[in-house]
């Protein structure tokens, strides 16, 4: 079996993290020419075009695979030199991370606090919809993410985490102008708002009451913070995570629509099957803070999110 040249296979990565092939050879410290010969060489080893040479480049479906062991194995080298002593004055930890906005929101920062410190760990976090993250796994743009996904990612292990339950809700003066009847009847002409263009969760929980799509007058609120805002100053209704909905029905500010319909997505973290100490820490954390802030257990009504 051929084996992958690493210094090809890091010129292959440099390429994709910098968009063109100068600006590869510029952080290599190599001339363009030598980085075009090492990517064509890799090709030709592996038998698949591996780069669209656009701009900036994009790695293809084999190329994703390159990539992701590029990135792998720089984690590697970087815990191997830690245990060796032989981190330099100053150098960190780095672990990256694709958590949707909710999770973000309510329960996962605080599992980063409980994180050891020792040596220096910092985080890099990429906001995504749990129904999106495992993509940036199989591209290899993060190790570990928080996804709805229960099928690994060819690389990866999956642990389930608890199932995250939402609650529909709005604000009393909206309801008192939009709801005040069946709820099947009025409910899927009411104003919404929805995360982004991507997002069909409010059209889901519609659809299962009456069979069509929640109403076309929506609005987009692209953060989980301010989607809860939106929905509490009365612009639509909406399905607010359980921990965000609670303090605003306590307060008034919020009305529950279906208490006896709320819906659970289930959540799962995916990371690299790497020996890594840092990554395992951080698997350990998070999933010991899910098992407190997530439901556990199984469900009547599971969807993804």
């Amino acid at each position: 079996m051929p084996e992958l040249p690493l210094d090809q296979v890091r010129t292959l990565l440099a390429v994709v993290d910098e968009g063109t092939f100068d600006a590869a050879a510029a952080a290599l410290h190599v001339t363009p020419s030598a980085v075009s010969q090492r990517v064509k060489a890799l090709e030709q080893r592996t038998g698949r075009v591996l780069l669209l040479r656009t701009k900036p480049v994009r790695p293809t479906e084999s190329g994703e695979v390159v990539v992701r062991f590029a990135r792998q194995l720089a984690r590697l080298e970087r815990d191997a030199r830690a245990e060796l002593g032989m981190r330099e004055a100053g150098e960190a930890t780095r672990v990256s991370v694709a958590v949707n906005a909710d999770s973000l929101a309510t329960w996962f920062l605080p599992a980063l606090t409980r994180v050891r410190q020792e040596p220096r760990l910092f985080f890099e976090l990429r906001r995504e919809d749990e129904d999106h993250t495992a993509a940036l796994l199989r591209e290899g743009l993060v190790m570990a993410a928080v996804t709805s996904s229960p099928d690994p990612v060819p690389g990866c292990s999956v642990r389930p985490l608890g199932r995250m339950r939402y609650l529909a809700v709005a604000s009393p003066q909206f309801a008192a102008r939009h709801l005040t009847g069946p709820l099947t009847e009025l409910l899927p002409e009411a104003p919404v708002v929805v995360f982004d263009r991507r997002d069909d969760f409010q059209d889901g929980f519609v659809r299962r009451l009456v069979g069509t799509p929640a109403s076309a007058a929506r609005h987009y609120v692209p953060t989980s913070e301010g989607f809860a805002e939106a929905v509490a100053a009365g612009l639509g209704w909406g399905l607010l995570p359980e921990a965000q909905a609670l303090p605003l029905l306590g307060t008034g500010r919020l009305v529950p629509l279906a208490p006896d319909r709320p819906v659970d997505a289930a959540l799962y973290w995916q990371q690299w099957k790497l020996d890594s100490p840092a990554l395992a820490e951080v698997a350990d954390v998070v999933a010991r803070e899910a098992g407190r802030a997530l439901r556990q257990g199984p469900a009547t009504e599971v969807w993804a999110r």
